[in-house]
């Protein structure tokens, strides 16, 4: 509900929580960056609109510069649009994003953790970032490094672990507090076969539980296994959303690397 602090212009902008039905509303956003001396602008973000429901797996699918990374960091307040609209559960990016930090929770790219702490003391330092109560924090932690495979390590340092059990601990992190949004920036770089399909089988048990997901991937099994619907993104715009299914059978093709590469001539794999 709409408490009483919050101004006119954000009650006029704050979407009724009883009658939305969408995590995320993004219309026309657009990121530019200034381009070096007498080069243009950098289109990261170049007028994109969709919409994910709640409860939804939903995939931002592309190559490396595709603008995938930029819309979680809109999304996310690590950057303001140029233009557009985003709003996260009803909350505009631009102007109520404290409000939107209690709901959402962020599983970066590149894992930002505490080399000199355990795995479980990690753990137990963002936990007391959201003011969780100790014993829960405990208990939620130790459930989730035992569902991800990391229970055994979780008293070694963290500077110990490897790139894929770092990335694994930082997935942990960012479901410590339970967010009703997850954002997944390339969840599952670095890990081997074995440990990815891991994570792809507690990603699923989490949809199961009806959890909102925002996914960036250029991993086309790992789109066409987790994800509701993807938006595929090529130089910092949609072209093609929707069902996995739908859109290989709309473009009456095998996968959603032949659906990139029917629309774009190159593979999604080119240059990573």
């Amino acid at each position: 509900m709409i408490k009483s602090t919050e101004n006119e212009d954000s009650k006029i902008e704050r979407i009724n929580d009883t009658t939305n039905s969408n995590a995320i509303d993004v219309e026309k956003l657009k990121k530019h960056f200034k381009g070096k001396r007498g080069m243009d602008d950098v289109k990261a973000v170049d007028g994109i609109s969709f919409h994910v429901v709640k409860g939804e797996v939903f995939g931002l699918l592309g190559t490396n510069g595709a603008g995938k990374t930029t819309t979680i960091n809109i999304l996310t307040g690590i950057l303001l649009p140029t233009e557009g609209t985003a709003l996260v559960d009803g909350y505009n990016v631009e102007k109520e994003m404290k409000k939107i930090k209690e709901l959402i929770s962020v599983c970066p790219q590149e894992p930002a953790l505490y080399k000199f702490l355990s795995g479980l003391g990690n753990i137990k330092f963002f936990g007391n970032m959201y003011l969780l109560p100790k014993n829960l924090i405990i208990e939620r932690g130790e459930e989730l490094l035992k569902l991800l495979g990391l229970y055994d390590a979780r008293n070694r340092l963290a500077r110990g672990y490897s790139g894929g059990m770092k990335r694994q601990l930082s997935l942990i992190i960012s479901l410590i507090n339970e967010p009703d949004i997850l954002f997944l920036d390339e969840p599952t770089v670095g890990l081997d076969p074995r440990n990815r399909r891991k994570v792809w089988d507690f990603l699923k048990s989490q949809k199961d539980q009806k959890n909102t997901i925002i996914l960036t991937t250029h991993y086309i099994e790992e789109a066409e296994a987790l994800c509701d619907r993807v938006a595929i993104m090529d130089y910092g715009e949609i072209i093609a959303m929707g069902p996995p299914q739908e859109l290989i059978e709309e473009h009456q093709v095998k996968n959603l690397e032949e659906v990139f590469m029917k629309i774009t001539g190159r593979s999604i794999l080119e240059g990573i």
